[in-house]
C-alpha cells in the first residue's frame, strides 16, 4: 500500500477537523478568525492559531450546550461561561478545560456556588446558597464536599463549627436572631458505636451524629444607639410654658401641704384608731410628729387666756368694794 501524497494527508486532516470558512496563514493553516463545523454535528467560531482554536471563541454543541471564552490549544483555558443542557450555568476561570480557580455556578434547581474550585470541583473556600429553604453555607470546601471551618446560616439563626463530609462535627454553636447562643458539640451515640463495631466486616456511611447542648448565654436584647433630635418646637416660648408648668405643680404642692397641715391641727386632739391609718401610715405619722409643736403652742395660749380671765375677775371685784367703801365715807 503506498504512502498518501502531502495533498491526500491534506485533505484527509482537513475532512477530520471539518468544513472551515476563514482566515489561513502562508502554510494554508487554519489561522485567524473562522468558523468551523466539525464531523460530529458541533461548531466553533472564534480565534484559530496554527489550526487550534486559540483565543476568543463560541462552542456550540450538537446537544445544546455552548460554551463562550477563551481558548488554549483546542482547550477551554481563562476566562469563560458555559451553560449546560438542562439550564445550569458555570461563569468563572477555566484551566486545561476545567474549572479550576474562581467560579459562580447556578444549578438547574436554582442552587448556586461562588467560590473556588479545583480540578471541576467546588474546593477551598466557597458560598454555597440553597434556593428552596434560603440556607447559606459559608465556608471550606474538598473536592465537592462541605469540609473544614463553615458557618451555615438559617432564616432565624445561623450554626457555627467543622464540617466533614459535609456533615457537622465536633464542637460549635448556634447563634439565634434573638441574641443568646448555644454552644455544644456534635457526638455519636454509643448505641451507634456498638452497632458499627459490630458490623466492621462491611462498613457503611456512619450515621448523622446528634447535637448536645452543654451552655446557654443569655439573652442580650439589642437597642439601636440613636441620639433623639432636639424639636423645634422646644425653644424660648416652650421652655417658658414648661418653667410655668413647674411652677404650677409646685404651688399645688405647697397648697396640699398647707391643707394637710390644717388637717392635721384640727384632728389633734382626737383618737384615732391605728385602722384608720391603714392607707397612708407612714404620711400621718410623720405629719403628727412635724406639727405636733402646733398643738403645744396652742395649748399655752389658752392656758394664758384663762389666767387672764382670772385677773380680770378679781381686778373687778376689788374694784367693786373700794368703790362701796368711798361711797360710805361720803356719806
Amino acid at each position: 500500500m503506498s504512502d498518501l501524497s502531502e495533498e491526500e494527508a491534506e485533505e484527509e486532516a482537513e475532512a477530520y477537523l471539518g468544513e472551515y470558512d476563514g482566515e489561513r496563514n502562508s502554510e494554508g493553516e487554519r489561522h485567524g478568525r473562522g468558523k468551523a463545523e466539525l464531523p460530529n454535528g458541533d461548531t466553533y467560531e472564534g480565534e484559530y492559531e496554527h489550526s487550534l482554536r486559540n483565543g476568543q471563541g463560541t462552542y456550540r454543541f450538537k446537544t445544546g450546550a455552548y460554551y463562550v471564552g477563551e481558548y488554549l490549544q483546542n482547550k477551554k483555558h481563562g476566562h469563560g461561561t458555559f451553560y449546560y443542557p438542562d439550564g445550569s450555568k458555570y461563569e468563572g476561570s477555566w484551566v486545561d478545560d476545567q474549572r479550576h480557580g474562581y467560579g459562580e455556578y447556578t444549578y438547574a434547581n436554582g442552587d448556586s456556588y461562588a467560590g473556588e474550585w479545583f480540578n471541576d470541583n467546588r474546593h477551598g473556600q466557597g458560598t454555597y446558597i440553597y434556593k428552596d429553604t434560603g440556607s447559606v453555607y459559608v465556608g471550606g470546601w474538598v473536592n465537592g464536599i462541605q469540609e473544614g471551618e463553615a458557618e451555615l446560616i438559617h432564616l432565624n439563626h445561623r450554626y457555627r463549627g467543622k464540617f466533614l463530609n459535609g456533615t457537622p462535627v465536633g464542637r460549635g454553636k448556634y447563634i439565634f436572631d434573638i441574641g443568646c447562643e448555644q454552644h455544644g458539640e456534635y457526638i455519636q451515640s454509643e448505641e451507634e458505636k456498638g452497632e458499627e463495631e459490630e458490623e466492621e466486616e462491611e462498613p457503611s456511611s456512619l450515621a448523622a451524629p446528634k447535637w448536645k447542648a452543654t451552655e446557654i448565654t443569655k439573652l442580650i436584647q439589642w437597642v439601636p444607639n440613636v441620639e433623639e433630635a432636639p424639636s423645634p418646637s422646644k425653644g424660648p416660648p416652650a421652655a417658658a410654658a414648661e418653667a410655668a408648668e413647674a411652677a404650677a405643680a409646685n404651688g399645688a404642692v405647697e397648697e396640699t401641704a398647707a391643707d394637710e397641715k390644717d388637717k392635721m391641727q384640727t384632728n389633734a386632739g382626737t383618737d384615732e384608731s391605728p385602722e384608720d391609718r391603714d392607707d397612708e401610715p407612714s404620711l400621718h405619722k410623720v405629719s403628727s410628729e412635724v406639727f405636733s409643736p402646733t398643738k403645744d403652742a396652742e395649748e399655752e395660749d389658752e392656758e394664758i387666756r384663762k389666767e387672764g380671765n382670772e385677773e380680770g375677775e378679781e381686778y373687778q371685784g376689788t374694784a367693786h368694794l373700794e368703790d362701796e367703801e368711798e361711797s360710805e365715807e361720803a356719806e
